[in-house]
């Protein structure tokens, strides 16, 4: 199926605040699974960073964080088994928080690097990823898989290649719905979609991206393929969160609209191209509205260009 955007709903005047939704921003194809551009990223659920393995989320208050995202239409919620930390499963909360799940929510989550239960990293080979997969089917209750991004470091392309060629293997098995990379190059992103197909590419970019990253951003949108950017609030060497100072583009346009600099970032993402997918995450109920607000801002043409320069 060649995949289409469905442009957002028509507006009501604006002396009328638009409803909330995570529809606001359209939709997109993941194979045959349709899911609204803007999802939710489960990364920040388990603890006050994205891997703190010291302080505990709420667990109360991230459980109904998750209920009101799909209240407001998120159907795509990005997730990993490797997402814990001392008290907190980040997959455990999206099953304790949502299932039975409703039929049209999308579950993407991402195999290759593996935490001990001390946090330890490691990276699974080829023959480890089916623990892997069966050990988040397992976490989030399921028989199959939705989206499995199978997670890269490095550059080189013949292993990047012999491990996608497994997470295929339990594709055909049925384990596995469809297939994404994640932090890969366009050589791998080729490479893969050589062995099999191919759904989404998730890689780090925002604001300030490089050349390198914009081209990744470009083959996908060539290709007709999901591509869903990573740290596209936080921003480039912020990985622990937004923070620190902010670029005065972002805060001018942020001032013109009356959003905050986050909603400015996820506006400016999406307009990259209707292939483009955003998944911000939080444990925060507010800053989940806000986020899913970002859906209905719209960057004027001097707006995005200035941003584009940043």
């Amino acid at each position: 199926m060649t995949p289409q955007n469905t442009t957002a709903p028509a507006g009501v005047p604006a002396s009328v605040p638009a409803p909330v939704s995570a529809s606001s921003a359209g939709s997109w194809q993941l194979g045959d699974l349709t899911v609204n551009r803007l999802g939710f990223g489960a990364m920040r659920l388990t603890g006050s960073g994205p891997f703190d393995l010291g302080t505990p989320s709420d667990r109360e208050r991230v459980l109904g964080v998750l209920r009101r995202a799909v209240e407001l239409g998120v159907n795509h919620i990005d997730t990993a088994a490797f997402y814990f930390s001392s008290l907190r499963s980040a997959n455990e909360l999206i099953n304790t928080a949502l299932a039975p799940y409703p039929q049209e929510l999308v579950i993407t989550t991402k195999v290759g690097p593996w935490r001990d239960p001390a946090g330890e990293w490691s990276w699974g080979a080829p023959e480890q990823l089916r623990g892997q997969v069966e050990e988040n089917l397992r976490q989030l209750g399921r028989d199959q898989l939705d989206v499995v991004n199978l997670r890269n470091r490095g550059r080189a392309v013949e292993p990047f290649v012999e491990r996608f060629g497994a997470l295929a293997e339990l594709r055909e098995a049925g384990l596995i719905r469809h297939l994404g990379v994640s932090n890969a190059t366009v050589e791998q992103f080729a490479a893969a979609r050589a062995v099999a197909p191919v759904v989404c590419v998730q890689n780090r970019f925002g604001i300030g991206a490089s050349a390198e990253q914009r081209e990744v951003l470009r083959v996908c949108g060539e290709q007709g393929v999901a591509f869903v950017p990573f740290f596209a609030i936080a921003g480039e060497g912020r990985e622990g969160g937004a923070g620190g100072p902010e670029d005065q583009a972002v805060l001018d346009i942020a001032a013109a609209h009356g959003v905050s600099v986050a909603q400015v970032r996820l506006a400016w993402t999406l307009r990259q191209g209707p292939h483009v997918l955003a998944i911000p995450g939080t444990g925060n109920p507010q800053h989940l509205v806000e986020n899913l607000a970002a859906g209905a801002v719209r960057l004027t043409d001097e707006e995005f260009a200035r941003l584009e320069a940043v």
